[in-house]
C-alpha cells in the first residue's frame, strides 16, 4: 500500500484536537557536591494527570486502512492553545470578494494545487485529519486561591482575606473566559465545536463558590450550554478512563453534526453545478498550446464533490452511505477515463485521477469486506482491473508493455494487504470446498459453506472460478509475484531493444531501471508460501502443505537462481524434489532438476552434479533438447574431475523415489512351483527414448533376489551385433549355487532393451522375486552405484510379456495379475476326510458323528485334528461338543489321530449336545498333517504341513412337542376375616383370592425318529404363591412308559393352589410355575437298538389368576325338581386393595321365567370394605320342567358415580351417571384359561353367560 497516499487509504474518523496537555518542560536539577541528596519530591498531581490524559486520549484510536468497528471513538491530535486553522478562502472574511473567493485548494484558485482541471488532492484528507478538527477541547486550569490555615479552630474567619480571595478569583477567571472567547470565535468561525474542561483539585470540588464560578465563566466565554464545560480532578487511572469515555459520548453527536453539515454543503453545490453548465468556457485552442489550462469539466466536479460526500460520511461512520458516494465518484472516473479528451494519457492530472481511481476501488472492496460482501468485493476488484487493462490498451499500455503488469501487480498487492489486515481484526475468508451433505452442519454466519443438498450438487456440476471466489490474501501475493515476474520480462525485454537501438528513453523507463525486481518478486512470493502454509486445510497431505504452496516454493528458488543465489535456491530444490519425488511429478521434477544442476555447477559441487545428471536421465529432456546432452554432461563431468578423497568408496546414487533410468519388468512363467521344482523367469531393462545413454560405461549389473537365493552379477563384455532386443543367459540359481555370475553386452541405444533369463528354485518353501538391480558405472577414477527396485513403473511402462523369439524379436502378452514373484510351496497331502451322522439331531441328546481321515498319499503323514463349534444366534441355545474325554463349548484343539501309514485310516467319534431352541448348529473340522522324514525345521511356516477343512450343518429338531392348557377356578368358600390369628402364622395358605388352576399337559412326538420313554416325572417346586394339590402321573406314570413314534403323545393333568398375598403385583409379574416335567428317552436307531439316555425338560408356565376389583359369584343347584324350592346365593366380592364399594342389586324376573323367586327385588348391599365380601339369597320355587333360564340379577357399582355427583372425579376419567356393572360368574362353569395381554399371557373368564337349571318332574 506504500504505492498511494495514506491520506486516500486510511479508515477515516471523526478528528478531535486537545490543547492544555502539553508535556512539563524537563528540568534539571543542579545538585551541589557539598548538598547532601534529598528524597525526590513529590510529582505534582496536576502534571501526573496530564500525562495519564494525553495518555489516555492518545491510545483512543491509531491511524489504519483497517478499521470496521463503530464506536464512539475519536481520532485525537494534541495541538497548542494558540493553534490556527487554516484559512477557508485567500481572503479575509470582511473583504467585499468574500462570497465569489475560492478555497485554496479549490481548481478554481490560481494558486492552487490542483489549478486548473485538478480532481482531488492529498492534502485536502490531510486538512480535515490534521489540520481542522469536528470538536476542540480545551484542558486549563482553574486558579485557586492559596490555602489558609488558621492558628486556632476557633478564630473567626478573615473578612479581608475573603474579600481578596474573591477578587483575585474574579480576576484570573475573566482572564480565563477571554482566553476561551478568543477561541470560541475561531471555532464559530467554522461551526466546531469548543468543550473546555476545568482541571481543579478535590479541595475546590468541595467549595460552594465553584459552581458561582463556573456559571460565570460559560455565561463570559460564550460556551453552550450542553457538553461545553467539565470540571476534572486528579483520579484513578480506572476513573481517568471512563471520564474519556464518557467525554468522547457527550462529544460524539456535536463531530456527527459537523460533517453532517459539511455534507450538506457540497451536496447543495454539487446540485447547484449539475443543473446549470459550467460558467467556465472551454478554449478553443490546441490541447498542446503552451501557457494555457483546460478548466476543470462537469464530470470532474462531478467526482469530486461524491468523492468529498463519501470522506464526510466515512467521518460519521455511515459505511453505507459512502459505499454509495464512492461508487457515483467511480463511476464518473470510469467515463472521464474513457474520453481522451477529458483526461489526455500520460498526463499530470491522468495520473492523479488513475491513483484516485485505484484508491476508491480499495475504498469500495473495504466497505464491501465490512459487510461480509465477498463476492461483491472480489468482483468490484476484477471490474477494475478489466476496465482499466482496456483502457490502459487504448493508451498505449498494453501487455507488452512493463507500466501495464506493474499496475496489476499494484492492485493484487494491495488487495492482499487489505485481505492480510482484515483477517488480523475478524474479518473470515470463506471456506470453498464442498463438503459432504450428510456431515454437514448448519451455517452460523454468512461465510459458512453451503450445506443443502441442492446447494452441494450444484457446486460439483458447475464448480467455482477462482477468480469469482474470494480466496486468502496468499493467493493475491502470488498473483501479484507472477505479474512482477511479467514485468520484469518486459523490461528486459525493452532494455535490450534500447540496447539494439539507442534512442531517447521516458521518465518511465528510466525510474523502471531502479526498481530491483528480483526483490520484490521474493518478497511477494515469500509472504504468499507463508500464507498458504497458514490457510493449508488440516487435513492436506505432505505435513499441511498443499502442491501450489510447494510450486511457489519452486518459484522462490528459482528466483533465487535468477538473482544469483545459488546455495539459497539449491536449499528450497532440496525440499521441493522430496514431495515432488515422492507424488510422482515428472513434469514439474525435471525443469526443478534442470535449475538445480545449473546451480551445483555455479557451485562446482561435482558429486551434486554427478547425482543430478543420474536422476536427469530418468526423466529424459524435452523435445527442443539434444537427446545426447545428458549422457555428454555426465562423461565430461567424470572425465574432468576427480573425487575429493584418493581411494574413494563406490558413489551410491540411490533413486528410490525417483523414476528409473531403465523401464523394467520382471515375468515369472509360472504362479506357483513346488519345492525343488525350477521356475523360469525373465528380467527385461528398457533405455529410455528421450535420452540417450549408449556411452555409458556399464561395467557390471548386479540382480538381487528375495529369500535365501544368493544375487548374481553380469559383467559387461563388448559385442558387435546390434539388435533392438539383446538376450543374456544367467542360467539356475538356486542356494547351492555359490557366487553365480554371467556376461553379456551392457550397452543400450535409445529404446533398446536387455532380457535376462534363468531359472531359480528352492529346497524350502517361500515367495521369489527381483528385489533389487544395481548398476555399476565406471569412469576413470570415478566408482557410482545406481540401485533401484523393479517395482518402480517409469512412464514407459508397458504391460508384462515373454520374449519367446529372438530373431525377430517376438513376445507373449501375460496377463496373469501377480507376475513379478513365485511361491514356492510343498507338495499338498492327500488327506481324505468323511464326516458321518445320522441327521437330525435331537436336542438334549447326545448326537453321534463319525469323523474318519483316510491317508491317500504315499508318505507316512502324522494327523491332528481341531473342532470348532461355531456359535449360533438361537437365543438361550447352549451347545457342547464331546470327543473322548475333552468336553467344550467352542474349540477342541489338537487332537491326535496317530501316524497314518499311506492308505490306513484312523476313526473317531464326536458328540454334540444342543439345548434351547431348535435350529442347525455347523462344526468346522480342521485336519492338519505332517509329513514325517525329510527336513524339518523350526519355522513353522516352513513345515511340510497341509491343513484339510470340512463343515458340517447338523439339522437339530424338538424331541417332544409340548402344550399347556390352562384353566382356573375362583375359590368358592369364605375368606379369612381380619381378625383370624391364623392369618399370621408363617404357613398360612389363603387361595381365596387366588383360587386354583388346572394345568393340562400334552407332549407329542414330533421328530422323524423313534423314542423309547423311560420315565415321566414331575418335579414339585412349590413357592410362596403356588403349590401343586396333585397331578394324574403320580397314579398312571407306568401308562407313559412306552415306544413312540412321529405323532404320539401322552397327557397330564395338575392342579394348583395359589395364594396371592398383598406383596405380588399381577399387572407386572406372573406367579412362577411350581414345577417342571422331566422326560428321560433314548433314541431308537436303525438298527433297533437304543441310543444313550436323554433327558428333557418342561418347566410349568407361569400362572396369571384374573384380575378383578368388584365381581359376583352366582351359586344354583344344576338340576331341580317341579315345585321343590332351591336356593341362589350371590356372593358380592371387593378384591379391590385400598377402595370400597356401594353395590345396588336388582332382580329383574320376566313372566317367560320356570321360577317363582322369593326374596329381594332391588336393593342397595352394605358398603362393601377393601378384601370384603356379602351373600345374597333367593329361594327359587320351578314351576316348568325342562332347562330353565335362572332369573336375570343386575349388580352395580355406585362409588364411581355418587364420586363425580360430588365433584369428586378422577382425571382423565369418563363421566359415569349409573356406576359400573359388576360381572356376575356362574360357578359351576367358573373355569378360566389363559388370555392374552401386551407381552404376556394371563387369565379370563370365560364366562359367556348363567347356565340354565334342568327342572325334573
Amino acid at each position: 500500500m506504500n504505492s498511494y497516499p495514506a491520506e486516500l487509504l486510511a479508515q477515516l474518523a471523526p478528528v478531535m484536537f486537545v490543547a492544555g496537555l502539553e508535556p512539563p518542560p524537563a528540568v534539571a536539577a543542579v545538585q551541589s557536591p557539598t548538598t547532601p541528596s534529598t528524597p525526590k519530591a513529590q510529582q505534582d498531581p496536576f502534571a501526573l494527570l496530564t500525562s495519564r490524559l494525553r495518555e489516555a486520549l492518545l491510545a483512543q484510536r491509531k491511524v489504519a486502512i483497517w478499521q470496521p468497528e463503530k464506536s464512539k471513538v475519536f481520532q485525537v491530535i494534541p495541538v497548542d492553545q494558540a493553534v490556527r486553522f487554516p484559512p477557508r478562502k485567500l481572503v479575509p472574511q470582511d473583504d467585499p470578494q468574500y462570497s465569489t473567493a475560492h478555497s485554496p485548494l479549490s481548481p478554481l484558485t490560481p494558486s492552487s494545487p490542483l489549478h486548473p482541471d485538478g480532481l482531488i488532492a492529498p492534502i485536502w484528507i490531510r486538512k480535515h485529519t490534521t489540520l481542522v478538527p469536528s470538536v476542540f477541547v480545551m484542558f486549563l486550569r482553574i486558579y485557586e486561591y492559596p490555602p489558609h490555615t488558621p492558628r486556632s479552630p476557633l478564630d473567626a474567619p478573615d473578612p479581608e482575606r475573603e474579600r481578596d480571595r474573591e477578587l483575585e478569583e474574579r480576576k484570573r477567571d475573566t482572564e480565563l473566559a477571554a482566553d476561551v472567547a478568543l477561541r470560541k470565535k475561531s471555532t464559530n468561525e467554522r461551526n466546531i465545536k469548543l468543550t473546555v474542561v476545568l482541571m481543579a483539585s478535590r479541595r475546590l470540588l468541595d467549595d460552594s463558590s465553584l459552581d458561582a464560578r463556573l456559571t460565570f465563566i460559560r455565561r463570559q466565554s460564550g460556551l453552550d450550554s450542553r457538553a461545553a464545560l467539565f470540571v476534572l480532578s486528579p483520579v484513578s487511572q480506572a476513573e481517568l478512563g471512563e471520564f474519556v469515555k464518557s467525554l468522547q459520548q457527550a462529544l460524539y453527536e456535536p463531530a456527527l453534526d459537523y460533517y453532517t453539515a459539511h455534507s450538506k454543503r457540497v451536496r447543495r453545490k454539487r446540485n447547484r453545478h449539475s443543473q446549470a453548465v459550467s460558467s467556465y468556457p472551454t478554449p478553443h485552442t490546441p490541447l498542446g498550446t503552451p501557457g494555457l489550462g483546460r478548466p476543470l469539466r462537469p464530470e470532474g466536479w462531478t467526482v469530486r464533490y461524491e468523492y468529498k460526500m463519501a470522506c464526510f460520511a466515512e467521518f460519521r461512520g455511515e459505511d453505507d452511505i459512502a459505499l454509495k458516494h464512492y461508487q457515483d465518484a467511480y463511476a464518473m472516473l470510469v467515463i472521464m477515463f474513457g474520453s481522451t479528451a477529458i483526461l489526455p494519457p500520460r498526463t499530470k492530472r491522468w495520473a492523479e485521477a488513475k491513483v484516485l481511481a485505484d484508491c476508491i476501488n480499495i475504498k469500495v472492496a473495504k466497505l464491501y469486506l465490512y459487510n461480509n460482501e465477498h463476492a461483491l468485493a472480489l468482483s468490484h476488484h476484477n471490474t477494475h482491473i478489466r476496465k482499466f487493462g482496456d483502457f490502459s490498451r487504448g493508451w498505449g499500455i498494453g501487455e507488452e508493455t512493463f507500466e501495464f503488469w506493474s499496475w496489476i501487480a499494484r492492485q493484487h498487492r494491495i488487495l492482499a494487504e487489505l485481505l492480510e489486515h482484515g483477517t488480523q481484526s475478524k474479518l473470515v475468508i470463506p471456506d470453498h470446498r464442498p463438503v459432504n451433505p450428510a456431515l454437514a452442519i448448519p451455517p452460523r454466519s454468512s461465510t459458512a459453506a453451503p450445506t443443502t443438498t441442492l446447494e452441494v450438487e450444484a457446486m460439483r456440476t458447475m464448480g467455482i472460478n477462482p477468480s469469482h471466489a474470494l480466496q486468502h490474501p496468499g493467493y493475491y501475493y502470488y498473483m501479484a509475484a507472477k505479474c512482477t515476474e511479467a514485468r520484469r520480462e518486459r523490461f528486459l525485454a525493452a532494455a535490450e531493444a534500447e540496447e539494439n537501438s539507442p534512442s531517447t528513453t521516458s521518465p518511465g523507463f528510466t525510474n523502471e531501471k531502479k526498481v530491483d525486481h528480483l526483490t520484490l518478486i521474493l518478497e511477494l512470493y515469500t509472504k504468499a508460501y507463508e500464507l498458504f502454509k497458514k490457510y493449508a486445510p488440516a487435513n492436506a497431505q505432505n505435513q499441511n502443505q498443499g502442491r501450489l504452496t510447494l510450486w511457489i516454493a519452486y518459484r522462490i528458488g528459482q528466483t533465487y537462481y535468477e538473482s544469483g543465489k545459488f546455495d539459497m535456491a539449491v536449499r528450497f530444490f532440496e525440499r521441493i524434489a522430496k514431495s515432488y519425488r515422492r507424488e510422482k511429478w515428472g513434469l514439474l521434477l525435471r525443469p526443478l532438476l534442470s535449475t538445480w544442476y545449473a546451480c551445483a555447477q555455479r557451485l562446482g559441487d561435482v558429486e551434486l552434479s554427478i547425482r543430478l545428471l543420474v536422476e536427469m536421465l530418468g526423466y529424459g529432456v524435452e523435445e527442443s533438447e539434444d537427446p545426447a546432452s545428458l549422457e555428454e554432461d555426465l562423461l565430461a563431468v567424470l572425465k574432468s574431475s576427480v573425487p575429493s578423497t584418493p581411494d574413494p568408496e563406490p558413489m551410491v546414487i540411490d533413486l528410490e523415489e525417483s523414476q528409473p533410468m531403465f523401464t523394467s519388468s520382471v515375468v515369472f512363467w509360472v504362479a506357483e512351483v513346488k519345492v525343488g521344482e525350477p521356475a523360469a523367469f525373465q528380467l527385461c531393462l528398457t533405455a529410455p527414448t528421450s535420452a540417450t545413454i549408449a556411452s555409458l560405461p556399464f561395467v557390471s549389473l548386479n540382480i538381487q533376489f528375495s529369500g535365501n537365493l544368493p544375487s548374481i552379477t553380469v559383467r559387461h563384455v563388448s559385442d558387435t551385433a546390434s539388435s533392438s532386443v539383446q538376450r543374456i543367459d544367467l542360467g539356475h540359481i538356486s542356494p547351492s549355487v555359490t557366487e553365480p555370475c554371467a556376461t553379456g553386452n551392457l550397452r543400450w541405444k535409445a529404446g533398446e532393451s536387455i532380457v535376462f533369463t534363468g531359472t531359480l528354485s528352492s529346497d524350502i518353501p517361500t515367495s521369489s522375486k527381483i528385489s533389487q538391480i544395481m548398476l555399476t558405472l565406471a569412469e576413470g577414477p570415478w566408482t557410482i552405484q545406481i540401485p533401484f527396485e523393479t517395482s518402480s513403473r517409469g512412464d514407459g511402462y508397458v504391460a508384462a510379456r515373454w520374449l519367446s523369439s529372438i530373431n525377430p524379436p517376438r513376445f507373449i502378452p501375460v496377463t496373469r495379475e501377480e507376475v513379478s514373484s513365485v511361491s514356492i510351496r510343498h507338495r499338498p497331502h492327500n488327506i481324505v476326510m468323511a464326516l458321518t451322522q445320522q441327521s437330525p439331531a435331537y436336542l438334549n441328546e447326545e448326537f453321534p458323528i463319525l469323523v474318519e481321515v483316510t491317508n491317500a498319499d504315499d508318505r507316512e503323514l502324522q494327523v491332528t485334528a481341531d473342532i470348532l463349534l461355531q456359535p449360533t444366534e438361537i437365543d438361550g441355545a447352549e451347545n457342547w461338543i464331546l470327543l473322548e474325554e475333552e468336553r467344550s463349548s467352542s474349540l477342541i484343539k489338537a487332537v491326535n489321530l496317530g501316524v497314518l501309514q499311506p492308505g490306513s485310516s484312523a476313526v473317531k467319534t464326536l458328540r454334540i449336545i444342543s439345548s434351547g431352541g431348535a435350529g442347525d448348529r455347523m462344526i468346522d473340522v480342521s485336519i492338519q498333517s505332517t509329513a514325517l522324514g525329510g527336513r524339518q525345521t523350526e519355522n513353522p511356516e516352513l513345515q511340510d504341513m497341509t491343513e484339510t477343512l470340512q463343515t458340517l450343518v447338523v439339522p437339530t429338531l424338538d424331541a417332544f412337542k409340548v402344550d399347556f392348557g390352562l384353566l382356573h377356578r375362583r375359590a368358592l368358600g369364605p375368606r379369612a376375616e381380619v381378625a383370624d390369628l391364623r392369618t399370621y402364622e408363617y404357613d398360612f395358605w389363603d387361595d381365596s383370592d387366588g383360587g386354583e388352576a388346572v394345568i393340562t399337559t400334552r407332549v407329542e412326538c414330533t421328530g422323524p425318529w423313534g423314542l423309547e420313554v423311560s420315565s415321566v416325572k414331575l418335579h414339585r417346586q412349590d413357592n410362596d404363591h403356588a403349590k401343586i394339590l396333585e397331578a394324574s402321573i403320580d397314579t398312571e406314570e407306568a401308562t407313559f412308559l412306552s415306544e413312540y413314534i412321529a405323532g404320539d403323545e401322552f397327557c397330564d393333568v395338575c392342579r394348583i393352589s395359589m395364594h396371592l398375598g398383598d406383596e405380588l403385583d399381577l399387572e407386572q409379574e406372573a406367579i412362577v410355575g411350581p414345577g417342571k416335567y422331566e422326560v428321560t428317552w433314548r433314541r431308537i436307531l436303525e438298527s433297533g437298538d437304543r441310543g444313550p439316555l436323554s433327558t428333557s425338560v418342561f418347566p410349568l408356565p407361569p400362572l396369571r389368576p384374573p384380575l378383578d376389583d368388584v365381581i359376583a359369584l352366582l351359586d344354583v343347584p344344576p338340576t331341580a325338581k317341579l315345585h321343590v324350592p332351591i336356593s341362589l346365593v350371590i356372593t358380592i366380592r371387593n378384591r379391590h386393595p385400598s377402595r370400597s364399594a356401594n353395590v345396588t342389586i336388582q332382580l329383574e324376573p320376566d313372566p317367560a321365567d320356570g321360577f317363582v323367586v322369593a326374596g329381594m327385588r332391588s336393593g342397595r348391599s352394605p358398603i362393601l370394605l377393601p378384601r370384603a365380601e356379602q351373600k345374597v339369597t333367593w329361594r327359587l320355587i320351578p314351576v316348568d320342567c325342562g332347562y330353565i333360564k335362572v332369573p336375570r340379577v343386575k349388580i352395580v357399582d355406585k362409588r364411581r358415580a355418587i364420586s363425580n355427583a360430588q365433584g369428586q372425579r378422577e382425571p382423565n376419567a369418563d363421566v359415569e351417571t349409573e356406576g359400573d356393572v359388576v360381572r356376575i360368574i356362574d360357578v359351576r362353569q367358573g373355569y378360566s384359561k389363559g388370555r392374552r395381554t401386551e407381552d404376556r399371557v394371563s387369565v379370563e373368564s370365560l364366562d359367556g353367560g348363567i347356565g340354565p337349571i334342568l327342572v325334573l318332574p
